[in-house]
């Protein structure tokens, strides 16, 4: 039997600039800090459409119009409720569990339930990726109410998915501020190329496995702290540095003089100040005054300026996600699934322009072990 010589192709630790695929989902300029969804700005987005218009921008490759809007609204709203048995495998389990462990088991129950989750026409994969977008936000404040030994709320039948997801966590309407500032943070989370948990779902999809499997190996990537489970990690620090009292900048360059990150800063891809950060950053202090509490803004703007200053790295999305939403109430292990909440509306779009031209995912390795072994037998 020959042996497969080696590759003479330059491998990439990380596939780091390796070019796996081509999509016209999303566009990345690292270097001039640009975030493009299916050709429009992520400002304009942020600013100017609700979460709704932009997943269905990025289902459909275009805007809604007005009636496409009001039937993806009846749709997503039709589909908040959860089947029984999702409820009971909820119910069941343990208080201290992960949310991004409940999360990804029952999304995976999900299917269970779905009499199409074995269809893979392109209609049936639609209305499935609309029935997630509706029902990951009702498992998320369903988990947390039971958690926290409160009734799980009933979802209402109409209104936002940001204000539908407050209520059912916090049990009341959230004001219009509040509501405005949640919805623009999953503008923001919706879409991000090829990162690790979209990878994931696309090499799962490209096997021909069903929308859910996809969808829980995509929960299980962002699962992990390096990539989902940074802005949990801001929250720590922040509310470490409000514990002891201590005074930011004077923490943060003790931190840097003993070689200890500072979370929250840096990217992977962004050379330049991440654009969602910008925005984020611009929101907080919005919603710092609205809100009458400015601690971690005020907190957050002295750690991201020394940071920049002594290490010259720049605030990521994830800095000051974390501010955001701790402002907003949410409890700091909520920040990765609420990421997942958002990001299944690009998972879902990736897995759909993925079966429009399948073809399965199957990388080399170049291999480093040893050659020429004997047994002795």
């Amino acid at each position: 039997m020959s042996q497969e010589k080696p590759s003479s192709t330059t491998s990439a630790k990380g596939l780091e600039g390796v070019i796996a695929l081509e999509s016209s989902i999303c566009d990345i300029d690292g270097l001039k800090g640009e975030l493009i969804y299916r050709g429009y700005d992520i400002r304009d987005l942020a600013q100017n459409c609700t979460f709704e218009e932009v997943s269905y921008l990025l289902w459909n490759e275009h805007l809604p119009d007005q009636v496409q809007l009001e039937h993806l609204n009846r749709s997503l709203t039709a589909a908040r409720i959860l089947p029984p048995m999702v409820k009971d495998v909820l119910a069941m389990t343990p208080e201290d569990a992960s949310p991004m462990a409940a999360l990804r088991t029952a999304v995976s129950a999900l299917a269970l339930f779905d009499g199409e989750a074995e269809d893979m026409s392109a209609e049936a994969n639609y209305r499935k990726s609309v029935k997630l977008t509706a029902q990951i936000p009702t498992i998320l404040a369903h988990f947390d109410r039971s958690r926290n030994g409160l009734e799980p709320l009933h979802p209402l039948l109409d209104g936002s998915i940001s204000s539908n997801f407050l209520y059912m966590l916090h049990g009341e309407v959230p004001g219009e501020a509040a509501e405005k500032t949640f919805d623009m943070c999953l503008v923001l989370h919706a879409e991000h190329g090829l990162n690790a948990s979209t990878f994931a779902a696309r090499v799962i999809g490209a096997t021909l496995s069903d929308i859910y499997s996809a969808i829980t190996g995509a929960i299980g990537g962002l699962k992990g702290p390096l990539h989902g489970g940074a802005n949990i990690a801001v929250m720590e620090m922040l509310m470490e540095i409000d514990r002891t009292g201590a005074d930011p900048k004077a923490w943060v360059l003790d931190k840097l003089q003993k070689k200890e990150r500072i979370m929250g800063h840096g990217h992977r891809v962004y050379k330049t100040l991440d654009p969602r950060a910008a925005i984020l950053r611009d929101m907080l202090a919005k919603l710092s005054k609205e809100s009458g509490n400015s601690k971690w803004f005020d907190m957050s703007m002295v750690i991201s300026e020394t940071v920049l200053k002594e290490k010259g790295l720049h605030a990521n999305v994830d800095f000051f996600s974390a501010s955001v939403y701790g402002t907003l109430n949410i409890p700091s292990d909520l920040f990765t699934p609420i990421f997942g909440m958002s990001r299944i509306s690009g998972w879902t779009a990736h897995l759909m322009e993925q079966w429009k031209d399948n073809r399965l995912i199957r990388p080399k390795a170049a291999y480093t072990g040893p050659r020429h072994l004997k047994t002795g037998r």
